[in-house]
């Protein structure tokens, strides 16, 4: 199945770039482009894209309020953030506003291209030197004096939800466990419906901030 993508970048020649490269790949096709977050908004209503590829200084609408709104909306398509810009505000920001992925422009376009085909996959990639950032950041936080209750979870699916925000891939949390992969898969989706979260990267941001990682249980 063709993934569809829409390419959101107040430059031209990023966007004709990007363009040019999809063009030479057999399963993924652009189907519009943006350059402001305000036409994203729009072509993600009007063209049904899986994918939006968005970059963070827009005029008119910035990326990060765009995808709030595109996540937010009744289409279905995922925010693939990609920016020269990579500050911590902008990462927790677009992360919060529900992208589910973050990179920045200087990785090659072929990472790019692999990064589109596993957020299409319904999964989350975050680059290598944001992650970092990311994991050190929520280590220097404060624990929580009276941690958040998360209502209406089972103990196995809690414990789940605190190897996934440590960053334990699916078969790294049926080995602690002791179950199968497709357990963990089967109590990874029940979260994502529970939590109302759209991926992984929100699962932990949620684990992170209910003060689920970083303690003993």
């Amino acid at each position: 199945m063709t993934i569809r993508v829409v390419l959101a970048d107040d430059q031209p020649l990023v966007r004709t770039a990007l363009r040019l490269v999809i063009t030479d790949v057999a399963d993924i096709d652009v189907v519009g482009e943006a350059g402001s977050g305000a036409e994203a908004v729009q072509l993600a209503g009007t063209v049904a894209p899986d994918i939006v590829v968005m970059d963070i200084r827009m005029p008119d609408v910035d990326g990060i309020e765009a995808t709030r709104l595109i996540t937010s909306g009744a289409g279905t398509a995922r925010v693939l953030v990609l920016t020269t810009f990579d500050d911590d505000d902008y990462v927790y920001g677009a992360l919060r506003a529900g992208a589910s992925g973050f990179l920045v422009k200087d990785m090659g376009l072929d990472d790019i291209l692999a990064a589109v085909r596993v957020v299409a996959a319904g999964d989350a990639l975050i680059a290598p030197s944001v992650t970092r950032r990311l994991i050190e950041e929520f280590a220097r936080r404060p624990e929580p004096a009276v941690p958040r209750v998360i209502d209406g979870i089972t103990e196995r699916e809690r414990e789940v939800l605190t190897l996934v925000g440590r960053g334990r891939s699916n078969t790294e949390v049926a080995g602690e466990l002791f179950i199968s992969v497709a357990t963990v898969k089967t109590y990874v989706t029940r979260l994502l419906t529970k939590l109302d979260a759209r991926d992984r990267v929100q699962l932990v941001i949620i684990a992170h901030e209910v003060g689920l990682v970083g303690r003993s249980r």
